[in-house]
């Protein structure tokens, strides 16, 4: 056995740290935690640990766990008032704010199901998820009231900046314990609606067993590749290793209605007892650098153009950002480029950079890598995370030889329960056997590594050669003058398509296609090259997992 197999058999093994079983899980034999809590309410309550250090920050708002534990149990008795109960949903359609982690807590507390609305959406949006949904409350702020209308159902509102010290104050009571609800670990909790990047988004029901998992997952794995790494490289012996921040700080700039803001920043921020700072309006590169010098903040997710943005800023270097240990990736991949610009760029950082491969439909992250190994295979999501079985399959269905691309199906005691009402649609992407078709296309190296070369539908098909635009991207991103690209197919009547890159220069430079076509041809295959260029002054349209929206590209 290799370090990885040592590691792997210490920390899962019987008394093991991360001890793993076998259990039944929606009829299925799945790897599981034997010791593990059971519900999210569970999960509230053991915050008691950290007592009184903070969590949740938001301008003079500043929430103790505490804190967290009283209102969560005075939203989760207000909203057995007004009739709300097991099964019931209730939506959240608001920016990150302390109010939205309670009304998420509070509901799944006494069995709800929290339908979490894009905060960006607009009135047909809403409306669409308020139909599909059937909220019994909808809990939002008034500017998405006011940007996008309540929504064409009946379902009654509570407006957050009139009504939320009322409703707290309706429920007030001592303690959780008096919240007597069963939950099961397959209830369902949330409803994370997927990007819609093609068609209407689709509702990815999470079960508390789903995110509990995705804590403890993401726990476990981390603590595989930090021991491996300081087994396989161990640090040199020149005094005692630097210690590390005595609480973590995490910059909220994920949405919470997505996996990393919700996932990933509170539910790991709860079971760490980390703090989690956010602010209002959009990003904005300067008042965030600002933040981070003001909060000491040592970890934030780079999601898709924000990494960049934040690092080209020509006030960088005017903050102190050296309390940043901690940088990474999610949602779509990051080119190699951006990698080793946040490296140079938060230092402090560089060991610990890395990323995660999953989705709303996985729940939890499907492979991970970070340290060297990110830095040794920078287009690689990682290997695969234990407890998950995944398989690279055909057209056919069958499973294919390493180095064979495929579509890329997995399956763990994690994995949504369905999508929300559309029973064809859940047929469609999760077999009878509970395996998950995660709509990826990619391949596994000799070593166990997972590569993702692009959506299935981005490929370009270009006279009978299959083109993948991440390729282009990544090599378009390494140019020093180029801030972010996209790639994609436009149609051509005599090749079939043919490849158009959208390129956001960095800072005030001229860029010239001529220049950009020559550095493509210095690594690229001359079918691959661009052969449309469109310059834009503005940053790409991204969606709320931070990937590039291409559809609002093409013309």
């Amino acid at each position: 056995m290799g370090v990885r197999d040592d590691v792997i058999q210490e920390l899962t093994g019987p008394e093991g740290l991360f001890e793993l079983t076998t259990e039944e899980v929606l009829g299925q034999p799945a790897a599981v935690f034997a010791c593990r809590m059971r519900s999210l309410r569970e999960m509230v309550a053991n915050t008691a640990n950290f007592g009184d250090r903070e969590f949740l920050v938001l301008e003079h708002q500043r929430h103790t766990f505490n804190d967290l534990i009283a209102q969560v149990a005075a939203a989760a008795t207000a909203l057995q008032q007004r009739g709300i109960g097991h099964g019931d949903r209730v939506a959240i359609f608001a920016a990150n704010c302390p109010e939205w982690v309670v009304s998420f807590f509070a509901a799944t507390s006494i069995g709800a199901v929290v339908s979490a609305y894009n905060g960006w959406w607009t009135t047909d949006e809403v409306d669409y998820a308020t139909a599909l949904s059937e909220p019994a409350l909808v809990i939002a702020d008034r500017p998405r009231l006011e940007r996008s209308g309540k929504g064409s159902t009946d379902a009654p509102c509570l407006v957050i900046e009139d009504d939320w010290a009322d409703f707290l104050a309706s429920g007030a009571i001592a303690s959780l314990d008096d919240i007597d609800v069963s939950l099961a670990e397959d209830d369902p909790a949330v409803i994370l609606f997927t990007s819609g990047t093609t068609g209407r988004p689709k509702g990815a029901v999470a079960s508390h067993r789903g995110l509990i998992g995705f804590v403890q997952s993401t726990m476990m794995n981390g603590a595989v590749r930090v021991f491996t790494e300081l087994r396989t490289n161990p640090p040199a012996d020149d005094g005692a290793a630097p210690s590390p921040p005595a609480q973590s700080v995490t910059l909220g700039t994920s949405p919470l209605f997505h996996v990393s803001g919700l996932y990933g920043t509170t539910l790991i921020g709860m079971v760490t007892g980390g703090k989690i700072v956010y602010r209002r309006g959009r990003f904005d590169p300067e008042a965030v650098l600002q933040l981070i010098q003001d909060e000491g903040v040592t970890a934030f997710a780079a999601l898709g153009s924000i990494g960049s943005r934040l690092v080209n800023h020509p006030r960088f270097g005017e903050f102190d950002t050296s309390s940043v240990v901690n940088v990474g990736f999610g949602g779509a991949p990051a080119s190699p480029a951006v990698q080793d610009l946040m490296r140079q760029a938060f230092p402090n950082a560089a060991p610990a950079v890395g990323m995660g491969y999953g989705s709303s439909e996985s729940v939890a992250v499907i492979a991970g890598i970070g340290g060297a190994e990110y830095r040794e295979r920078p287009t690689s999501c990682g290997q695969v995370a234990i407890g998950f079985e995944t398989e690279i399959r055909g057209p056919d269905g069958q499973p294919l030889p390493t180095g064979q691309e495929g579509d890329i199906w997995c399956r763990s005691a994690y994995t949504m329960l369905e999508y929300w009402n559309d029973p064809e649609a859940t047929a469609a992407t999760i077999d009878e056997d509970r395996w998950l078709n995660t709509g990826d296309i990619g391949c596994f190296d000799d070593d166990g590594y997972l590569y993702i070369n692009s959506r299935a539908r981005d490929m370009i098909l270009r006279n009978a050669e299959n083109i993948y635009p991440i390729e282009i991207e990544y090599r378009l991103d390494a140019h020093p003058s180029v801030a972010e690209s996209a790639v994609f197919g436009v149609e051509h009547a005599e090749m079939g398509q043919e490849v158009k890159a959208v390129v956001v220069p960095a800072g005030d430079v001229s860029l010239d296609p001529n220049d950009l076509t020559e550095w493509c041809k210095e690594v690229l295959a001359p079918y691959k090259i661009p052969t449309l260029w469109e310059i834009r002054p503005d940053p790409l349209p991204r969606n709320a997992a931070g990937k590039v929206v291409k559809r609002e590209l093409y013309s």
